[in-house]
């Protein structure tokens, strides 16, 4: 089995978590790929351009051309540190919230925090004059505001959850995801303060979904609803029908005997024949009650 063979294996069976990390590192590897060739031809203004047509603008008329930027942002990195401290932060807390919450859940926090996190750098950057001079040529890219949604979802959800920190001892991840936001907070005067403030609108996603799901209430249901119909989408359809019988009448002991005695026995038959003859022999009146009988 090649690499390539492997990283579509662990694709299909993986976590969501995994799914994540391996998409973001898929995006940023093929833009490095196309970043070096366009390099070798010269070609500066296109590598400038392929960045913008994916990572989030904060000038609205530029994001109305661009609405999948929205989602395009958050999977899109600059440089390897960059990606290297988001997955890492990624892998550490979504293994804590994988053991208290479900892979549908993350994957839900994590596109909905990245997206409030875009909306409120874009709501920042177009109401605050501080930023009226850079506003057209702003773009947001990394998956910051998406972690942080993670980070801050399991930190107020399981509050009381403790990991090692090296020279510190234990610390709850609670207090960890705070001094992150208090940090995201100080920095926003900062040369980076449209990333600042989408780490703040991740993290504050986060914070409300905890609340809302330790009381029950959760605000990805929707979400997750039309992602299963998406997916259902591409699933194959089988092209086997089942047709059930209506009786007019419940069966009685002796009868529903009779029948799954009756049933048995050619079911039996059947699996003699697989044996003597091979799967391929059978009828497909066979193949479809066999088929009912292992779903039953």
């Amino acid at each position: 089995m090649n690499i390539g063979d492997e990283i579509r294996k662990a694709f299909s069976s993986g976590t969501t978590l995994t799914r994540l990390i391996l998409v973001n590192l898929a995006v940023f590897l093929i833009i490095k790929v196309i970043n070096v060739f366009l390099f070798l031809f010269q070609q500066p203004d296109i590598a400038d351009q392929l960045i913008a047509y994916l990572a989030l603008p904060a000038d609205l008329n530029m994001l109305a051309k661009r609405p999948w930027t929205a989602i395009s942002y958050m999977f899109l990195h600059y440089s390897f540190f960059h990606i290297l401290f988001n997955m890492l932060w990624l892998y550490w807390f979504g293994k804590i919230f994988l053991s208290y919450l479900d892979q549908k859940k993350l994957l839900g926090i994590y596109i909905l925090g990245g997206l409030a996190g875009g909306a409120l750098y874009i709501l920042a950057f177009n109401i605050f004059p501080a930023f009226d001079n850079v506003m057209s040529q702003s773009v947001a890219v990394g998956a910051s505001a998406a972690v942080l949604a993670v980070v801050m979802t399991i930190s107020f959800y399981a509050p009381d959850y403790k990991i090692n920190l090296m020279f510190i001892g234990r610390v709850k991840i609670q207090h960890i995801a705070l001094f992150t936001v208090i940090i995201d907070l100080f920095s926003i005067q900062g040369s980076n303060a449209g990333g600042h403030i989408a780490h703040l609108g991740g993290a504050l996603f986060g914070f409300i979904y905890a609340t809302q799901i330790r009381k029950g209430k959760d605000m990805t249901r929707g979400f997750n609803r039309f992602m299963d119909r998406l997916s259902s989408m591409f699933k194959p359809k089988s092209k086997l029908h089942v047709k059930y019988k209506r009786t007019s009448r419940p069966e009685t002991d002796i009868e529903y005997n009779t029948r799954k005695k009756s049933d048995q026995k050619e079911i039996d038959r059947i699996l003699d024949k697989i044996s003597k003859s091979g799967y391929g022999a059978l009828t497909k009146q066979e193949k479809e009650l066999l088929f009912k009988s292992s779903n039953k």
